[in-house]
């Protein structure tokens, strides 16, 4: 029977998820609208769907697991992310929607690049694009297979049979809601991600005796768990702190500054972008907490994942809760993942359709665009969905490395497209390659280097890979000719437009700054 109630659960949430998935449907008419949502989108939706594709099932299986095992020392990522997080939506989030607009109307990071530096050649526009189509169709694998995995684990279902279930869904709302369908259905998702873990936390603590006997009960646990330094080390600390920089650069997060009213939006976003967050991250420390109280106290309870422990919040929803509520809790890490795969897949379909074949000089109709966005999700799918088949695939190792990846590769070019008018579009193109390789190179080898005093110990990859891409861009830039004219006009217009969120209006230069528009066409 609690089965019953569990799989009741499921199915009302994904009949939500296929609903608005339709309602988007109908409000999607062309391929900036499938891409972009048309640049109408609110910033609390933007917002929560900001922080919903980026946290994935970590904030609910990942965070509270490494916590429940080895204390607040592995709360330096959280640190990191969230710092990386709100600095994001503080510089980058109003100018970046600003720009794209300015530059060409571009509608993608690959397209936005191509036409803030004016390359003609649409080398940097196509480079770009074939990076996030090839490490994000392996991302969006890994996400599969992860909600196969979830499935089989939590319903002893056929690892297959929960694989596609998850996949199809989740396809299905975005194939036809695009953008607009994986943003709104992100809502929803992260506001059960948000009450869910207030709630398990929050009623397990009381179920141990409150607060104080709470903490005596980790204590006699864990009698380190407080402290944020025990049992780690400097580079594992510099290493976690890292993983801020990779916000930068991550196409599936920015590319909502890009979709937001006006740059004025973005103040409202961060406020409840970070809102969210902190109240999420506090809620996966305290599931760590209760966790380890819980199961110190009831000795008779089993928790499941013992190596990483990251079952606790699965394992505290099905022992504190009816399994019709349970259900819904579970659903929440459902949730986490299916959010994280939908806005995957737009931006791959985008950087198929917009940036591949509109770089190679292939124009598409605006419901050419629209159709073209569809059939790249579901080309995109599939091939994650053969990677999926093996539930042991390789490609859940590249995960870490995609967020790596992408920051070094993108963040530096990122910012400095957005602050510094010399950037040219070699200097972006050498650090763009040269950050994404050394982020690769470096990854492969643990440890990398032996740091002296410091032990032989792993640096996390994006470090190296951030600074090259940065130093490179910086000194390629500086030893080769001037921007256009044209170029620097457009980061004068951005720099003192932004702020009031009126776009100036130059007719005379949609001819050369349309060539990597939105939709293939000229702006």
């Amino acid at each position: 029977m609690d089965l019953v109630f569990k799989i009741i659960a499921l199915a009302i949430y994904f009949g939500v998820m296929l609903g608005i998935g339709l309602y988007a449907f109908r409000k999607t008419s062309d391929g900036e609208d499938y891409m972009l949502g048309g640049r109408q989108l609110h910033p609390f939706t933007a917002a929560l769907s900001a922080g919903a594709s980026d946290m994935s099932g970590w904030l609910l299986l990942g965070l509270p697991g490494a916590l429940y095992m080895n204390g607040l020392v592995e709360a330096w990522i959280a640190v990191g992310l969230t710092i990386g997080a709100g600095l994001n939506w503080f510089f980058v989030a109003p100018r970046l929607r600003q720009y794209t607009q300015i530059a060409g109307n571009s509608i993608t990071v690959p397209s936005f690049f191509g036409n803030r530096l004016h390359d003609r050649t649409n080398i940097l526009r196509i480079a770009a694009g074939v990076i996030i189509l090839v490490f994000f169709t392996f991302y969006v694998s890994s996400g599969m297979v992860a909600g196969g995995v979830f499935f089989e684990s939590t319903f002893g279902g056929s690892y297959v049979t929960g694989m596609l279930l998850v996949a199809t869904i989740t396809i299905v709302y975005t194939l036809f809601g695009g953008f607009l369908g994986a943003s709104y259905t992100d809502v929803v998702q992260g506001m059960i991600m948000l009450v869910s873990l207030l709630l398990v936390p929050i009623t397990a603590m009381f179920v141990v005796g409150g607060p104080v006997a709470m903490f005596d009960s980790v204590r006699q646990v864990n009698a380190d768990f407080g402290s944020m330094t025990a049992g780690g080390t400097f580079i594992g600390i510099i290493s976690s702190l890292a993983w801020g920089l990779g916000y930068f650069g991550q196409p599936h997060i920015i590319v909502r500054f890009m979709a937001l009213r006006s740059s004025r939006d973005a103040k409202y976003g961060f406020a409840v972008g970070m809102t969210w967050m902190i109240i999420c991250v506090i809620g996966a420390v305290f599931t760590a907490l209760a966790g380890l109280a819980y199961f110190q106290q009831n000795q008779d309870a089993v928790l499941t994942d013992t190596t990483n422990g990251e079952s606790v919040f699965l394992d505290l929803s099905q022992l504190l809760f009816h399994p019709l509520i349970a259900g819904v809790l579970l659903a929440a890490v459902l949730a986490a993942i299916m959010s994280t795969i939908s806005s995957q897949l737009i931006v791959s379909s985008s950087a198929l359709i917009e940036d591949l074949f509109g770089g190679i000089g292939i124009k598409l109709s605006a419901k050419g665009a629209l159709w073209g966005g569809r059939i790249g999700v579901l080309a995109v799918s599939i091939i994650a969905l053969i990677l999926a088949l093996n539930p042991d695939s390789s490609v859940l190792g590249l995960v870490a490395f995609a967020w790596a990846g992408f920051g070094s590769a993108f963040g530096p070019i990122i910012l400095l497209s957005l602050f510094w008018r010399r950037l040219t579009a070699a200097g972006a193109g050498a650090g763009m390659v040269a950050g994404a390789a050394v982020a690769f190179i470096w990854g492969q080898f643990t440890p990398d280097v032996s740091w002296g005093l410091f032990g032989d110990q792993h640096l996390y990859e994006i470090i190296p890979g951030f600074l090259i891409c940065l130093v490179l861009a910086v000194v390629v830039s500086l030893i080769t000719p001037r921007p256009p004219a044209l170029t620097m006009r457009e980061f004068d217009d951005m720099e003192t437009s932004f702020a009031s969120g009126e776009i100036p209006d130059h007719p005379e230069d949609t001819e050369v700054a349309g060539s990597g528009s939105g939709s293939g066409t000229t702006a």
